[in-house]
């Protein structure tokens, strides 16, 4: 992959980044909200319903524009062509290059998700194995306590607090995480020594 094909991934990355990190207030605040406020629509009514109250509030808007401008023409006895023209007239199509630059980043992302689920699953490492075994044990759990919306709501807050917290608390959670590593560290080098055919093979 060369660099043009990894630049557009650079930039959206960056993006992202930047939105996390709350760099520009106004569309951090703008994507944090929208995000929310539909997660938080979806916990009452359902992604139709949802869907299908989005797409006739804007076709009612453009609706009543588009016959607003009628309506003043008429009157104004002027000749400017229908309100949207700018934009039925610009090309939407996407492109070959495009579509095929992310279809090959994604299908690497997907090899590369079920190279690393056989590897668990047919206990390549039986260490790792253990450790994935013990986070789906975890996550049995979460299932109990919270549905997949109210994960996502968790998950989009902690997204948009987490980093602004990290860079104010940064040298006291770097020492609380170090902490945890070691202790984990500890604790899977036992399992190592005990466990036969825990210990990793060398490389």
């Amino acid at each position: 992959m060369d660099l043009a094909d990894r630049q557009p991934s650079a930039d959206w990355k960056h993006t992202v980044l930047q939105l996390l990190r709350w760099r520009d207030v106004r569309a951090s605040a703008l994507v944090f909200g929208s995000s929310l406020s539909i997660l938080l629509f979806l916990t009452c009514y359902s992604i139709i319903s949802i869907l299908s109250y989005s797409a006739l509030a804007l076709l009612s808007g453009t609706v009543s524009f588009r016959v607003y401008r009628g309506v003043l023409q008429a009157v104004q006895k002027s000749d400017e062509g229908h309100p949207f023209r700018c934009v039925l007239e610009k090309d939407l199509a996407l492109s070959r290059e495009a579509v095929q630059r992310h279809s090959d980043v994604v299908l690497s992302r997907i090899n590369g998700a079920l190279k690393e689920l056989r590897r668990l699953f047919l206990v390549e490492d039986l260490v790792d194995s253990l450790k994935f075994g013990v986070v789906l044990w975890v996550f049995t759990y979460v299932g109990s306590w919270f549905n997949g919306l109210t994960l996502l709501i968790l998950g989009l807050i902690g997204a948009f607090s987490g980093p602004i917290t990290y860079e104010k608390h940064q040298t006291q959670i770097d020492q609380f995480m170090s902490s945890v590593s070691g202790q984990v560290k500890d604790v899977l080098g036992k399992i190592q020594a005990k466990v036969p055919g825990a210990k990793k093979k060398p490389e």
